[in-house]
């Protein structure tokens, strides 16, 4: 029976990019019905598309997320850097598919400010050549990590995340992180926003963060399907981190060492919200 969360975010799925892990992509979106899925960016890989790489696997996510839009659920596409070429498209609508930069709405009183976050990546925008070949790099990492990770698994040892070590070992790559996420804090709170949602960086993430301004804002990433195969989900009105595991799609978070947030009741009520209530509000 599928689950029925009001909202799915997703981000970072990387479709045609050897890295996506699709077919488990494939099964997360057939194991739930939500009334809204927003897709936050980088979804199809155009930087690492390749005439002679696009599995049938990829083409089954395409397709499960348009059966998704033909049935109810109302689809918002937000454009990423990977996928930066839609932008040229501005706003677009295809049925119940909606082409967005970003996306701003609320739920019980409480604003949400949900977009890709590569506008804070200056690489993207200065050096482009330079952020292109990092993708292909980290690409190769990934799949280079697999194979690691399938011999460690025979001989019965843990996976390990070449990606992370790197993230974690590398200042200026914990500086730039730490950076995106207080900016992106310090501009919702400076705009009146409850909630970021953003994707871009790899970090599944649900904390409560101080502003520049001394407002407290509720920090979301929705994380990625290459490394850490995560989901934002909102339900029962409140917020989880979703991960995939291998033996099966009912756990929230079974994996993920990112630690529940302490919510402020100021920000947060645990009242319950109507699905109508959330499809309201998106109406703007």
């Amino acid at each position: 029976m599928k689950r029925t969360p009001e909202i799915v975010v997703l981000s970072d799925l990387h479709l045609g990019a050897y890295g996506c892990h699709a077919d488990e992509l494939y099964q997360y979106l057939k194991s739930v019905k939500p009334k809204i899925l927003i897709l936050n960016g980088d979804i199809i890989d155009m930087w690492q598309f390749k005439k002679n790489y696009f599995p049938k696997s990829h083409l089954e996510v395409i397709r499960v997320i348009l059966k998704l839009a033909t049935s109810g659920t109302k689809v918002y596409y937000l454009t990423g850097n990977h996928d930066d070429l839609l932008r040229k498209f501005g706003e677009l609508e295809l049925g119940d598919i909606h082409l967005r930069n970003k996306l701003v709405f609320q739920i019980d009183g409480k604003s949400h400010w949900v977009f890709h976050g590569d506008v804070f990546d200056a690489s993207i925008h200065q050096a482009r050549w330079l952020a292109q070949l990092g993708g292909k790099g980290y690409d190769l990492l990934i799949r280079l990590n697999r194979t690691i990770n399938f011999m460690r698994k025979m001989a019965g040892l843990q996976p390990v995340s070449f990606s992370a070590k790197i993230k974690k070992k590398v200042k200026g790559a914990v500086k730039f992180i730490d950076d995106f996420e207080q900016t992106a804090v310090d501009l919702a709170g400076e705009k009146g926003y409850n909630y970021v949602i953003c994707g871009h960086i790899h970090l599944p993430q649900i904390r409560t963060v101080e502003a520049k301004n001394g407002a407290s804002v509720i920090y979301l990433n929705s994380g990625d399907w290459v490394e850490h195969m995560t989901a934002l989900e909102f339900e029962d009105g409140k917020w989880k981190l979703y991960q995939y595991e291998d033996d099966g799609l009912s756990v929230h978070q079974p994996l993920l060492r990112v630690p529940e947030p302490k919510l402020d009741k100021r920000i947060l009520r645990k009242e319950e919200v109507y699905p109508e209530k959330v499809i309201a509000a998106f109406e703007f």
